[in-house]
């Protein structure tokens, strides 16, 4: 029995709590997973999971098992890391899940330069806003606006996603501009749907801190698509500064309720703990944290005109 391949298909099973996406992930068959499951629990006598039809979670050993097994991963992982970084750049396939909202218009760029400096990194980008568990699907890192699903997982902020609503000059010049968070709810409103507030919306700025539920009459899981709704002056939409920012300073759209500031999400790394030292994944979110910085460059403008706080 090779134990380290077994260590490792238990902790893939135990993080996934399914034997074909570790197979998967390890890129083997289930039945070999299966069978370095059944040598790990014949050495150390002990079943190291309960097994259904449709379920698979840790026993009481395998509960014990798994914290020292994952940090034995992590060590063997990291060294091997550290071993490439002596000799050479970071090289491997990087397998990224990122929001649409920064992937288009901003992450593009940023990735031109990064395969520039690390041409022995292959990146696989899938951009979707769904919230992901990057050790189920089988990504090294994904970039939400979400917490850590679990303790297996690490998020590092990369920064603050700010947001404002806004309209195009046309539309309030029809219908006026509100003057107070409740006068959204006079107003045809157009908001996305992935916040992690939900319907829930705070807004900040007088005595007290006014919370609204706003239904919006368009809703999307694209801030692309709002974007572009509300610049043919149908509406006032709330949208993240990242996206929003070229048109505002443009004048094709307008703040509104400018002295209510919303409140802010962080846009964070989320990855594996197994992947902590991971030379690939940690090479990207550093070389991400010291070029986007905590007031990042579509913030800035809108900082000193005092549109967003």
């Amino acid at each position: 029995m090779d134990r380290l391949l077994s260590i490792e298909a238990f902790v893939r099973v135990a993080e996934t709590g399914n034997f074909a996406k570790a197979a998967q992930q390890l890129g083997v068959t289930r039945s070999v997973v299966s069978h370095r499951i059944q040598q790990l629990e014949a050495f150390i006598n002990a079943p190291l999971f309960h097994r259904s039809t449709r379920h698979v979670r840790l026993s009481e050993v395998g509960e014990t098992y798994y914290k020292e097994c994952a940090d034995m991963v992590a060590s063997f992982n990291s060294l091997t890391e550290h071993m490439r970084d002596l000799r050479a750049k970071p090289t491997g396939k990087l397998r990224v899940q990122m929001l649409p909202g920064f992937a288009l218009g901003h992450f593009g760029r940023l990735l031109a330069e990064f395969t520039e400096l690390y041409p022995d990194i292959d990146v696989d980008v899938i951009v979707n806003d769904r919230v992901v568990d990057p050790i189920e699907e089988g990504f090294d890192v994904a970039f939400q606006m979400f917490p850590p699903l679990a303790e297996s997982l690490i998020g590092r902020k990369l920064f603050s996603v700010r947001r404002l609503f806004c309209a195009a000059p046309e539309y309030l010049e029809r219908h006026g501009a509100p003057n107070e968070p409740a006068d959204l709810q006079a107003h045809k409103v157009a908001l996305y749907e992935g916040y992690p507030s939900r319907n829930k919306w705070v807004f900040n700025g007088g005595a007290e801190p006014v919370e609204l539920s706003l239904a919006g009459q368009v809703r999307s899981n694209s801030v692309h698509l709002l974007r572009d709704y509300a610049l043919n002056g149908t509406c006032v939409v709330c949208l993240p500064t990242l996206v929003a920012s070229d048109d505002l300073l443009a004048g094709r759209l307008v703040p509104v309720l400018a002295d209510y500031a919303l409140t802010s999400f962080n846009f964070s790394a989320v990855y594996p703990a197994t992947q902590r030292r991971a030379l690939k994944v940690r090479t990207l979110i550093d070389f991400l944290v010291e070029r986007i910085s905590e007031e990042p460059a579509w913030d800035r403008p809108l900082l000193e005109q005092g549109w967003v706080r």
